[in-house]
């Protein structure tokens, strides 16, 4: 599934295709929304903006189109009176004079009055969104320290969206590993120093995602996940099972965390009971320093 990076990258480029202009022609496929087909039209695609793995489309009428890709919807850019080919299945379809936006395969897709979507029961649950300019570290160190999410494996309080938004497997692995932190172990057991690094890299890591233009190409992905050349976030463990750590050359391992594959090095990451490494100082890199200075995140 798509993380968050991944899905602000898909709202820059819906919304660069066709915000600010007249919709012309709106196509839904489920039957519920059909009568949008009649009544969105003539309206302007006021903005395309992402929430945690959700999308908001807001019209000037007063409507916002929601869509969660779930594990495999994907949107597309077209010309106008165009379709791609595909063996997809198409879900909806936005059209203005200069270009139209489609989404396929999705199944989770409303309409709801703009003034009434922030009650939509996923974009209720939601924590902070990770790449949102305003959240700072601080505030992530206090949602660590909260009872309902200190005491939980962060195998699993990674992968809850109500703690953070936008976080997914391939972050989850990697934070991990920059904060030497193993899946096992709980926001509480941390002394202040290492709940606070990892508050940083919750930040960073997916930060420096988006800013790169996402995740190191893997065989078989969608060439709109792709890194392009130059700068670009890679994996240090995600799916480097058998690989040596960059950090201290030991095998990455593959296991299970919160029902999903986890990666992580066995020495870096000792699990909770076990002597940890000899290093005490962490080769986290300062990615919030390093985007800041090159102006790459607001």
């Amino acid at each position: 599934m798509p993380e968050g990076p991944e899905i602000r990258r898909a709202a820059d480029r819906l919304a660069a295709a066709v915000a600010g202009q007249l919709l012309r022609r709106a196509e839904f496929a489920f039957p519920q929304l059909k009568r949008f087909e009649r009544e969105l039209p003539g309206s302007r695609i006021v903005s395309i903006t992402p929430r945690g793995k959700a999308l908001l489309t807001a019209f000037d009428s007063g409507w916002t189109l929601y869509s969660h890709n779930q594990l495999y919807g994907v949107w597309k850019v077209a010309p106008p009176g165009e379709r791609p080919d595909s063996a997809r299945r198409l879900r909806v379809a936005l059209e203005t004079d200069r270009a139209a936006i489609l989404l396929y395969s999705a199944s989770d897709i409303e309409l709801r009055r703009s003034d009434e979507i922030g009650n939509h029961p996923f974009l209720r649950g939601l924590g902070p969104d990770v790449l949102d300019p305003a959240l700072a570290p601080a505030d992530v160190e206090r949602r660590l320290s909260m009872p309902r999410f200190g005491k939980r494996a962060l195998g699993g309080l990674l992968l809850d969206q109500g703690f953070l938004a936008g976080l997914g497997n391939y972050l989850r692995a990697e934070v991990l590993w920059a904060a030497r932190l193993h899946p096992a172990q709980r926001p509480d057991d941390l002394d202040p120093s290492r709940r606070a690094e990892l508050a940083a890299a919750l930040l960073a890591i997916p930060r420096l995602s988006y800013a790169t233009r996402g995740i190191e190409p893997v065989p078989g992905m969608r060439a709109d996940l792709t890194a392009h050349e130059g700068e670009c976030f890679r994996f240090h463990v995600f799916k480097r099972e058998g690989q040596p750590c960059d950090r201290c050359g030991t095998p990455i391992e593959r296991s299970s965390a919160g029902s999903r594959p986890m990666f992580l090095c066995p020495h870096c990451q000792p699990a909770p009971g076990a002597i940890a490494p000899r290093e005490a100082e962490s080769t986290l890199i300062d990615a919030n320093y390093r985007l800041k200075k090159n102006n790459r995140f607001p």
